[in-house]
């Protein structure tokens, strides 16, 4: 069995609290966050039942290298990466919306556009798309965030209305967030990769909006491959994608969309090793590098744990 982690319990000297998130552990320190990627793995807003082995380093190892190549944009919170599943960085207060931005009509976009919709967060969209099709213009669909429950779609006029984000903050959320598409973009491209849509998140420290949480990962992202895009699209075929979409599907497929009365599939050892391949053929596409299992001598969680405090003495 390959090793996995799905959940950690650490206590720190100077820890104020522990956040468990869908899939982080996040400890709060004074002056800073450290936080822990997990092999936990949500969908539909559902924490599915098993952990998928080399999920939180991959994503952890996707997102440093992005931040790095983003910080020229946006300055944003990490600071020190002392172990494969393990970001620590500066503190700051979330903005309450998810800044969501789509290059092309796909999943939750197509499946609302599917529906009978022409107008996703405000945003009208044109007719005769079919599924996968390419925006005419990215647009920016952002999403309320949720501590629990799912995420919903909301207007920008809401969401200044409201008073969730100023409308100050809002016009450099969404500068940031299309010019950090633009640099997706372009990366994507030179792996021969399509970014399809993505998310990003962002706080504030001392008046100061940082870029935070992961970017460009295959969860936070999708993928396609751009070769035999346009044809799989004349074709009307399905595309070949990198993104945490083909797990969504096999959920969909045996029933379950995270809908009340709805029960999660059974996940046997050939799913978890089927889901976890995946991520290690997410992590070389994505970042052109091979996957090297990293050496565990005791325990991953003791492995982390002292990495950890490695850096808090």
């Amino acid at each position: 069995m390959r090793p996995a982690i799905k959940e950690t319990n650490y206590n720190f000297p100077g820890l104020e609290k522990l956040y468990k998130g869908k899939v982080r552990d996040v400890y709060f320190f004074p002056d800073k966050l450290v936080m822990v990627a997990t092999d936990r793995i949500s969908a539909f807003d559902v924490i599915l039942p098993k952990p998928i082995p080399y999920k939180g380093m991959i994503l952890t190892q996707i997102a440093r290298e992005n931040l790095e190549a983003s910080r020229d944009i946006v300055p944003n919170w990490l600071e020190q990466s002392p172990d494969p599943n393990v970001s620590i960085g500066k503190k700051c207060e979330p903005f309450k919306v998810e800044m969501v931005i789509r290059g092309y009509v796909a999943g939750h976009a197509w499946r609302e556009y599917r529906a009978g919709k022409r107008t996703l967060c405000g945003v009208a969209l044109p007719e005769g798309l079919k599924e996968n099709d390419r925006l005419p213009s990215p647009i920016i669909t952002p999403a309320t965030k949720a501590e629990e429950g799912h995420d919903e779609d909301i207007s920008r006029e809401e969401i200044i209305r409201q008073g969730i984000v100023s409308e100050e903050d809002y016009i450099q959320l969404e500068d940031f967030t299309r010019k950090l598409f633009e640099l997706g973009t372009k990366r994507a491209a030179e792996r021969g990769l399509i970014l399809v849509d993505t998310k990003y998140e962002f706080g504030k420290a001392a008046g100061r909006i940082y870029l935070i949480d992961e970017i460009h990962t295959p969860d936070s992202s999708r993928y396609f491959y751009k070769e035999g895009y346009e044809e799989r699209q004349a074709k009307g075929e399905k595309q070949k994608q990198l993104s945490k979409e083909f797990v969504r599907q096999w959920l969909i497929e045996n029933n379950f969309q995270g809908l009340e009365g709805q029960t999660v599939p059974e996940m046997d050892e050939d799913i978890v090793n089927m889901i976890s391949d995946r991520y290690i053929e997410l992590y070389e596409s994505v970042t052109g590098n091979k996957f090297e299992e990293p050496e565990i001598k005791n325990s991953l969680e003791d492995r982390i744990y002292h990495n950890i405090m490695s850096t808090l003495t």
